[in-house]
């Protein structure tokens, strides 16, 4: 039960961790939390492309209905959005992912998505890790159902809907736009590129076989594991007008354009909130790591920002309370107004095809730059074991100096590490990974030269606490 802890989006650990027993107890302990929430009925449960989250998910369905709730699973591993609107649009008590996400192969995990959609929050996290404990399953008699339905195609014409909705159609045949998608062998090969050509955009499609291995790396679609998409949308004989990937799980999404090559996800979010904005109003959510350039965009549009956490939990817990149109995070996870409040890496590239086929992306993040200013935004990762990240943290906040590379420290934001705002408007973050044995060190400045600075003087300062 100790090994077993939910961090920024569920519960991962290698392999050697992430055991069927455990996985069994967490699936006890979700039954028992909404038996004693009054939640009876069915429960969703998804699986992304690892060899081994279909044996997983298929020992959490085995515990649900032994506790009495009718299962649902898709035919194959889909993303894990997929789930999270399941849930929503068949009025489902919750759902689970048997997901690890962008980690490697070597590991696995489960995340728990309540009946709203949404990421579960740590009152229902907190519960669920009260409650492990052993299956306790009731008489078979009144035991659940387990059966497979079809995930893909409800989500498909929900996004289709929602696409022609913002941008007036979802049909993007008549731009004669080729989209070169990267799977990265993951769970959003056959959906991702599926709902494309069914808008009517040409497709080139690269790593999109099942490869429980992704290739031998992780499938974390950061500019260093695109290689083969950028060269492919960046070089001269090449058809393709956009390129799109998802990670793992299809959750999150990386852009890339012919002039730029890998587009900086702050850039796409901002580009996204500007195109919103043209026929629409809303305030925007952005995480305490994600760019300035959003509250510049939505101070020359009148509206409010929103700054969480990392986490797409208060992401989402905030779109909810203030109706946003937009919520986001620096690394690449994007809902909209009118969808489930669940990062969708799937309905992000068909807005993205939408808004390049109406105006090149590159052209509108142009424009916002010369409009704006210019922002860079870069981070690096400092090795902390997970249980030393609460004491380094509590002795950095003893560690805070008055300037950084020569500039005043004006303030600090706690809300989530250690944020500190810098007189020049660039800014330095320090916060624990939810996911992985590290902290983050973030920066933000005019230029790469300035972020460089001020990501050396950041893990200056964490290293001597490590």
């Amino acid at each position: 039960m100790e090994t077993i802890s939910f961090g920024t989006d569920g519960w991962r650990a290698t392999l050697a961790e992430f055991t069927t027993p455990r996985v069994r107890m967490v699936g006890q302990a979700v039954a028992t939390y909404l038996h004693e929430e009054g939640l009876e009925g069915t429960v969703a449960v998804g699986y992304d492309a690892r060899e081994t989250s279909r044996g997983f998910a298929e020992e959490l369905a085995r515990v649900l209905c032994g506790n009495g709730f009718d299962v649902i699973m898709p035919e194959r591993d889909r993303p894990t959005p997929l789930v999270a609107h399941a849930i929503v649009e068949r009025d489902l008590v919750g759902g689970f992912a048997i997901t690890a996400s962008h980690n490697p192969p070597e590991y696995n995990g489960v995340k728990f998505i309540p009946e709203d959609g949404a990421p579960a929050l740590p009152d229902v996290t907190d519960a669920i890790a009260e409650r492990l404990a052993e299956p306790d399953p009731l008489p078979e008699a009144e035991h659940g159902t387990v059966r497979e339905v079809d995930l893909t195609t409800p989500h498909a014409d929900a996004a289709l809907e929602l696409v022609e909705e913002i941008t007036g159609s979802a049909d993007l045949s008549a731009a004669e736009l080729t989209v070169a998608y990267d799977a990265m062998h993951g769970s959003g090969r056959g959906t991702t590129d599926a709902l494309l050509e069914r808008a009517g955009a040409s497709l080139e499609l690269l790593r999109c076989e099942r490869d429980p291995e992704f290739g031998g790396g992780a499938p974390e679609p950061a500019p260093e594991n695109l290689d083969s998409l950028i060269d492919l949308v960046t070089g001269e004989e090449t058809d393709a007008d956009l390129g799109v990937a998802n990670d793992g799980d299809a959750d999150r999404i990386a852009i890339v354009t012919p002039e730029r090559g890998y587009l900086d996800e702050n850039l796409f979010f901002a580009a996204l909130y500007d195109y919103l904005l043209e026929d629409d109003s809303g305030s925007v959510v952005r995480t305490v790591s994600t760019t300035y350039l959003i509250d510049r965009v939505a101070e020359a549009r009148g509206e409010t920002v929103h700054e969480v956490p990392v986490g797409f939990k208060w992401v989402a817990e905030a779109i909810g309370e203030h109706d946003a149109l937009v919520g986001g995070e620096e690394s690449g996870g994007f809902t909209v107004r009118g969808h489930v409040r669940e990062k969708d890496g799937v309905l992000m590239a068909l807005l993205a095809a939408a808004m390049h086929a109406a105006e090149p992306l590159d052209d509108r993040v142009d424009r916002l730059l010369e409009e704006h200013g210019t922002v860079v935004q870069d981070k690096i990762s400092v090795s902390c074991p997970d249980h030393e990240k609460a004491r380094v943290l509590s002795d950095l906040e003893d560690e805070i100096p008055e300037t950084v590379s020569g500039t005043t420290v004006e303030g600090v934001n706690t809300a989530d590490g250690f944020k500190l705002q810098l007189a020049d408007g660039s800014w330095l973050l320090i916060r624990p990974s939810g996911t992985e044995p590290v902290l983050r060190v973030y920066a933000e400045a005019e230029d790469e030269r300035r972020v460089g600075e001020l990501l050396e003087a950041g893990e200056a300062l964490v290293d001597p606490l490590v």
